[in-house]
């Protein structure tokens, strides 16, 4: 299922401020709290989920930023391979403040159970605990820039990339050759540590990250001599983009398992190209359809005329009817740009400006005082007043200052 809109989760703008997203999730969290909600406790629960992941999100201004640049996809590294879990919520010591403690145990009261536990595992509805095992690595974004004569036919762009990758002298273990890691004696192997206070009749517990293994649940005595017990190296490699005919601003192209190395056997993550096509200095674009202007002069308006008009195949013939009207519409099939989901090509749209000359020479004068006495001495004629001249939809907005 498609994930929402994490400003539509919690019902504030995108320039909300920190107070406005705790307010929200203040009000919405009471509400959809799963033990709230007797009636239908699993609907409620997804609904609370859903909560806590866009208040991690829009909490934390790195992934705020990513989020709001790059959607989901910008945060989806942040959280397991399964998506944001309970294990992934950083702002613990929020909880209290945004329930309250009177409204913690109305909630939990008389159950017995303790509140960070119910929230992240070990008691209560027995969600798993902190990640200790394989974890995919992170994804990497890169921007590719190409022009738009690029996007007809598509282009190859050779970028490199900066990447960690799992340490071939150890295989990523982080531990001499002939040794290996040790079980961490702090924390067992679990990775985490619990502590424990009471609030009258209630125990709070909250669980932190092993301070002695850093969560790693394991130990390395004597460290591989390349990687520095880290598992991980740091590289370059270059990699050729594809950028697809049609491709667009925003445009993802992704590249599995050519991201970040994974941690502790993991898998690496993913490798998106976003592209950005540089804007052409003559065309317009929506879509797959371009937007050109040409200037015509009041005699090719008037009687017709043909004239070249470039594309981005070269030049077309295009014919200008007698009569014609400034701001006319002309279209040029199949002269756009490919599609970039499915077959054919779009159209190139010129829209001709009827261009009043600034410089006349003595000939011209006499020629456009004829004409005017031609237009005077025409019978019947009558002052039309002015119109409203309609624009074609695909222009407007489009060079004319809107």
């Amino acid at each position: 299922m498609e994930k929402r809109d994490y400003y539509e989760v919690l019902g504030v703008e995108k320039v909300a401020s920190k107070d406005d997203i705790k307010k929200a999730y203040r009000k919405l969290a009471k509400k959809y709290h799963p033990d709230a909600n007797p009636d239908d406790p699993e609907t409620a629960e997804e609904k609370f989920k859903e909560l806590s992941e866009a208040y991690e999100v829009l909490m934390d201004d790195d992934k705020r930023a990513r989020y709001d640049r790059f959607g989901h996809e910008g945060v989806r590294s942040d959280f397991g391979a399964g998506g944001f879990s309970w294990n992934d919520f950083t702002h613990v010591n929020d909880v209290s403040d945004i329930f309250g403690f009177d409204f913690i145990n109305s909630i939990f009261g008389g159950r017995g159970g303790d509140i960070f536990e119910v929230f992240f595992g070990g008691g209560g509805r027995g969600r798993g605990g902190m990640h200790s095992g394989p974890r995919t690595g992170s994804d990497i974004r890169i921007q590719v820039n190409v022009d738009l004569r690029d996007v007809v036919s598509g282009k190859e762009v050779d970028v490199e990339i900066p990447r960690s990758e799992t340490c071939d002298l150890c295989r990523g273990s982080g531990a001499k050759e002939g040794t290996a890691p040790q079980t961490c004696t702090t924390c067992g192997g679990a990775g985490q540590v619990q502590s424990a206070q009471q609030f009258g009749g209630r125990r709070l517990v909250t669980i932190n990250t092993c301070p002695h293994c850093r969560g790693q649940g394991n130990m390395i005595e004597h460290p591989c001599e390349k990687c520095g017990g880290a598992g991980v190296v740091r590289a370059r490699r270059r990699l050729l983009i594809q950028v697809p005919p049609g491709a667009e601003t925003g445009t993802r192209v992704r590249y599995a398992g050519q991201g970040e190395a994974g941690t502790r056997g993991g898998p690496p993550g993913d490798l998106y190209a976003i592209v950005n096509v540089r804007h052409h200095p003559n065309f317009d674009r929506e879509g797959p359809d371009l937007l050109l202007e040409v200037p015509i002069s009041f005699a090719q308006a008037a009687i017709g005329d043909k004239i070249e008009v470039p594309t981005l195949a070269g030049k077309a013939q295009l014919t200008i009817p007698p009569g014609t009207q400034t701001h006319k519409v002309f279209r040029l099939r199949g002269q756009g740009l490919p599609h970039l989901r499915g077959a054919g090509r779009g159209d190139q749209y010129v829209r001709v400006i009827l261009e009043t000359p600034r410089h006349l020479t003595s000939d011209h004068k006499d020629i456009f005082r004829k004409l005017m006495d031609v237009e005077r001495g025409v019978k019947g004629s009558k002052d039309k007043g002015t119109r409203k001249k309609g624009h074609s939809k695909i222009f407007k907005g489009k060079k004319n200052g809107k």
